[in-house]
Parts: structure tokens; sequence; C-alpha cells
């Protein structure tokens, strides 16, 4: 049986990785500063993470949910604590395309009703891969036989307003800051308005922080950086550090009752054991003051780089935005200089995800390959 192909395949096979260095079967190490995703938060290999796993799978690794697992309290607690949202209640699941469709749900339960507002250029995993408009159109995207998307351009809150008066709207979703779209984010003046008219709608807001959440913009999830909150906080990616787990933050407002919402392998005991060594390791190495270290770093480190025509995004989820397609120079980067980077649907971006565990270093080294990449792309 052959691999189904849909996935383009460079001729690298990594074999080990340690913190933010890859190496692949012929012994070469690559700078990893694309971290699968933005996966990897705390470091290939991490030995707390590590050691904490292999105790786990030593006495029980998956049973259903049916039975206590306090590992799930354990996380809760923790994730609470880290995050500033204490007062919230834990929904675990595998992915964050599935936190997505749980937090969906449950917005559909509450409000009894069923459409959904996003944001041109986002990805919730099942609402729309990245859907592009152009100006004030907008796009009615279906998610199933009960629930429709319906795309809006960012920061334009009269649009939103219009929406939400025709009274079928259960939930508006968008990312605290896009991610495969083009790292585009909404200004402070409209997540604070969205708060305010979702408020008074009857319609929840949920935010989407899989790819910006868990301390990678700086702050634990994106839209503190905005002083709102959220009725729903969907979350994945970062989570895990590669071990597969997602979850939906539930605001207080919300009953919860059995049979309500559902999954196979969330929160099983070894993805606890994954979940709460991050929070453990974030915690103990301020890695959150590290992401805000090294992005005032990076955003001198780039003034080296003309042909960088902008900077987007905050903390480790950063894009350099040049006026040319960068396939080229992503590929060149990861051939001939061994650093990963990431692409975007903005073909002209650049995309920097790397582990929260990053030292300037490893910047220095991407100054330096980018200039001379760059030259070697002119020449």
């Amino acid at each position: 049986m052959n691999l189904f192909d849909v996935y383009p395949l460079y001729n690298i096979t990594p074999v080990k990785a340690l913190d933010y260095t890859i190496t692949d079967k012929n012994g070469v190490e690559y700078l990893d500063l694309y971290g699968g995703h933005g996966v990897i938060s705390i470091g290939h290999t991490q030995p707390d993470y590590v050691a904490k796993l292999k105790n786990q799978l030593d006495n029980l690794g998956f049973y259903s949910n049916a039975i206590q697992n306090p590992l799930q309290v354990e996380l809760a607690e923790k994730l609470g604590k880290l995050s500033g949202y204490e007062e919230y209640t834990l929904f675990l699941c595998s992915s964050g395309a599935e936190a997505n469709e749980n937090a969906l749900k449950l917005a559909s339960f509450h409000t009894g009703k069923s459409r959904v507002i996003a944001f041109n250029n986002s990805f919730h995993g099942r609402t729309s891969a990245a859907v592009a408009t152009t100006d004030n159109k907008k796009i009615v995207a279906p998610i199933n036989a009960q629930q429709v998307v319906t795309f809006l351009p960012l920061n334009n809150i009269d649009l939103v307003e219009a929406e939400l008066k025709k009274g079928d709207v259960c939930a508006i979703i968008i990312e605290g800051i896009q991610g495969v779209g083009g790292l585009d984010e909404g200004t402070t003046e409209f997540f604070q308005a969205l708060e305010k008219i979702c408020e008074a709608n009857n319609v929840v807001l949920i935010l989407d922080e899989v790819q910006s959440g868990y301390g990678r913009s700086g702050k634990f999830f994106a839209h503190q950086h905005h002083n709102i909150k959220a009725d729903i906080i969907s979350l994945a990616k970062g989570m895990g550090n590669g071990f597969p787990i997602g979850g939906i933050l539930i605001s207080p407002k919300f009953t919860a009752s059995y049979g309500l919402l559902g999954t196979t392998f969330g929160g099983s005991h070894l993805a606890c054991a994954a979940g709460i060594a991050v929070l453990e390791v974030m915690g103990n190495q301020k890695l959150m003051d590290n992401v805000n270290d090294i992005y005032a770093y990076f955003l001198e480190a780039i003034k080296a780089v003309p042909e960088v025509i902008k900077v987007k995004g905050k903390g480790l989820m950063l894009g350099a935005e040049f006026a040319f397609d960068v396939f080229e120079l992503r590929k060149k980067l990861i051939i001939e200089k061994h650093i990963f980077t990431g692409n975007a649907n903005n073909k002209n971006l650049l995309r920097i995800l790397p582990p929260l565990t990053i030292k300037k270093e490893a910047i220095d080294q991407f100054i330096i390959a980018l200039k001379e990449t760059l030259a070697e792309l002119k020449s």
C-alpha cells in the first residue's frame, strides 16, 4: 500500500531532535524555526516532558472517559491558573478541529441558533480552509446540514452588527492571530467591540487560540493583548508539545449535561501527562518571558534585512513579509542553510514559529542565513 499523496515532501528524514535542533538520517542538523505549525512549545524531547510521558506509559496510557481520571483534574487546575481562566471549565479532545467543532456545537445548543460568523482568511478546521474574499463581500459556507458560516472582513464592526441584527447567529469565531491565513489580526478596538455586541445580542464569542495560544504571542492567549474575555476558547497545537491533545475552555454561563459533548480519545491519561508536563515546564522556565525577550530581539535584528517590508504577528508567532513569492527563498533556507520555516496563504510571507525555548543565537543564525540567501537569489 502507498501513502495517499496530498503533501509535497522535502527529501529530509528526521531521526532525532533536541530543543530547537533536528537531526536527519545523514547526521545533518537543522534549526527548527517552525515547530511543526507551532506545535512544539517547550522544545523537542524536553527531558522533564519525556520522563513524564515514559512514566505514564509504564502505568496506563489510555482508557475511556467513563472512568475517573485525576490527571484531567490536575491538567484543568494548572491550565486555569497559568492562563488566568480559573473560573472556566475544561473539555478535552484530540485536535484543534475537534475543539472548534465542540465549541460551535456548544454555542448552537446554548443559543438555539445555528449560523456562525467567521472572518476572511481564517482557518478553524471544520469551517473553511482559509477562505479568501475581496473588500466587503462575504461568503456563506456550509458546515453541515444545520450550520453555515458567514465570512466577513476583519476590523469592520458595522458589517458584523448588521449580520447579528438578523437574529440567527449563534457564535462569532475569531483567531487571536490568524495562522495559515497570513498572521492578520483584529485591532484592540475591534476585539473589544466584538465582546460587547456578542454580550448584547446573546451571541457566543469563541476565540480560536489553537495556534496563537499557549504563550506563543507573549501572553498565554493572544486575545489577552486586547483585555477581553471570550465565552469559549479553543486550544490544541502547543498544548501537548507534539502529543495530540486539544480542548475548549468554557465560561461559567454554560451549563453542562451528560451527553452534551463527546470525544473518543480526548483526555486520555497519556495526553493529560503531556499537557501537564508542558504547563509545568512553561511555568518553571518562565517561557513567556523568553517569548517576549526574543520577540524584541527579532524585531531589532530583522531590520538588517531591507527586503523584509513588514513583520506580522506577535511574540513567536511571526511572519516576515516580502514583495515577492517566498517559495524559492524558503526552499533554499531548508536545503542549503538547514533552517525550517513555514509558509502561508499569503505567498509573500515567511512564517516563524519556533519552540518557545529559542535563544538569541538561533535568531542570529537565521538572520545571517536569510541575508546570504537573499543575496544569492538576486545574483
